[in-house]
């Protein structure tokens, strides 16, 4: 009965150790996705307009005007553009 009973406990410890092994696997893949998608937010937050550079996108802007008002056919192709005014 000992013996059972040593080896019950022996195999709960084993099942727990391997939990924690499991859990820790996960929070490491969670921390590191995470991390990823902060460093994409950071790279994303280069190009966001800010009182500091706003004239200089503005200016941008109206340099080069671009034109969204166009329909496109089933093949893909530019059917009809509007002209910018």
């Amino acid at each position: 009965r000992e013996e059972r009973l040593r080896k019950e406990e022996e195999e709960q410890k084993r099942q727990k150790l391997w939990a924690a092994e499991a859990k820790a696997r996960k929070m490491e893949a969670f921390l590191k996705e995470r991390e990823k998608e902060v460093l994409q937010l950071q790279e994303e937050a280069k190009t966001f307009i800010t009182l500091e550079n706003l004239d200089a996108r503005i200016e941008e802007c109206l340099d080069n005007p671009r034109n969204y008002n166009f329909a496109i056919d089933k093949e893909g192709r530019i059917v009809k553009r509007t002209m910018l005014s």
